[in-house]
């Protein structure tokens, strides 16, 4: 049975889904030349960087259920043990440093749809079930950690909302 404190299959979709939506419309009142800028969150990276770091956890989220189905570890679970968060998100900028602002945008936008088609083709019974065998975690509690944020799981979006408002602000559609 999955905790109490994971949401439903159907919340966790709508909550990924309606997060996704605040964070394109804070995304549009950013000047277009101004996406690939750096200084989001008075560091170095860009919104271009920022939408491909949430698709990348999207992707680890995609890759788990994955591994799980196959009653494995996930990859991703493996790279925050041994190089740790920071490390890991470092990683995945630089893999896709190189790619354009609309290709970035468009992979992230199909990683975004292909999540949500996953989830919702997951029985209910498979979200409370665990997440691979000797894994006491249902799948629906892996999953919001892997999309987790400080609001909690299956919220990493909001995590990035004040410095993405505060960005607009100084770069303004």
């Amino acid at each position: 049975m999955a905790d109490a404190a994971v949401p439903t299959r159907v919340d966790a979709i709508a909550v990924a889904r309606a997060d996704r939506g605040h964070t394109l419309e804070l995304l549009a009142r950013i000047s277009p030349d101004a996406l690939t800028v750096t200084g989001l969150g008075g560091g170095e990276g860009a919104p271009k960087d920022l939408i491909g770091h949430l698709e990348s956890w999207e992707e680890h989220a995609l890759g788990s259920l994955e591994a799980w189905e196959r009653s494995e570890e996930p990859p991703v679970g493996r790279a925050l043990r041994t190089i740790g968060t920071d490390e890991l998100n470092r990683r995945e900028v630089e893999r896709k440093a190189t790619m354009s602002l609309e290709d970035v945008r468009a992979s992230a936008q199909a990683t975004h749809a292909g999540l949500l088609e996953r989830l919702d083709a997951l029985t209910d019974v498979r979200w409370a079930e665990r997440a691979y065998d000797g894994d006491d975690a249902t799948v629906g509690a892996r999953l919001g950690s892997v999309l987790g944020g400080q609001l909690g799981g299956f919220r990493h979006d909001p995590d990035h909302w004040d410095d993405l408002e505060a960005f607009a602000l100084e770069h303004p559609a």
